[in-house]
């Protein structure tokens, strides 16, 4: 059995480069692999193109990488949330760029990839924007822009429990965007709470099967710093 679990956060993160384009799981607070960023960010990798729900919560998450002058680009649904002050900072400074993506379609677009899709067809953001320089397909009378795949060359999720295979479970909301992407990447990594024995996962409750997960490292629980409220 490949040996998927990595002893050190710089061993789990060995496969990422500048330049990648990296899936990075979570939504608002919940499921946001905080230690892998960390791990990211004392790489100092460069001109990433990060793949989120949001832009980053105050100097979390993405925000994080974000203020460590990872990201070269931000693809995502809600970049000017009232917590998002260091991508609005960068953004008017000209030093990232974004794509505003519908958040159903942008997990659909990872889901395409994980798929083996090559995209998918989608009414949302026709005759806005969105639909500039996109080519559009008819059906039944109705316009739809064709929405290209999502993958990525690296994810970075969390779960809340995996097993020597790599399969996990994640925790409440912490599902959100975690399972599609762990599908949508070439290398997926996971952050894990605690590690379980072979058997002692329900083959039921298994959310992302160990075939999409090719690293994972145990973190435990953990608040991350300098946040005060709930966390998940």
């Amino acid at each position: 059995m490949k040996q998927k679990k990595a002893a050190t956060l710089d061993d789990a993160l060995d496969r990422i480069s500048d330049g990648d384009t990296v899936l990075v799981g979570g939504f608002g607070l919940s499921g946001i692999p905080e230690k892998l960023i960390d791990g990211v960010c004392e790489r100092g990798l460069r001109g990433l193109t990060v793949v989120h729900n949001s832009s980053g919560p105050q100097r979390l998450g993405v925000a994080r990488l974000l203020e460590r002058g990872c990201v070269g680009k931000v693809i995502c649904s809600f970049p000017w949330g009232r917590e998002s002050m260091i991508f609005k900072e960068l953004y008017e400074a000209g030093k990232v760029d974004l794509e505003i993506v519908p958040q159903g379609i942008l997990a659909e677009r990872m889901r395409a990839a994980g798929a083996g899709l090559g995209g998918i067809l989608s009414p949302s953001g026709v005759g806005t924007e969105i639909a500039n320089g996109k080519a559009t397909h008819e059906i039944g009378g109705e316009e739809y822009l064709i929405e290209a795949a999502l993958p990525g060359d690296i994810a970075l999720i969390k779960a809340t429990r995996a097993d020597p295979r790599g399969n996990l479970i994640y925790r409440l909301a912490s599902q959100n965007m975690n399972p599609v992407m762990a599908m949508a990447a070439k290398y997926t990594i996971a952050e894990v709470d605690e590690e379980v024995a072979l058997g002692d996962l329900d083959p039921e409750h298994i959310m992302t099967a160990g075939v999409f997960v090719d690293r994972y490292f145990i973190t435990g629980r953990y608040k991350p710093e300098g946040w005060d409220g709930a966390w998940s």
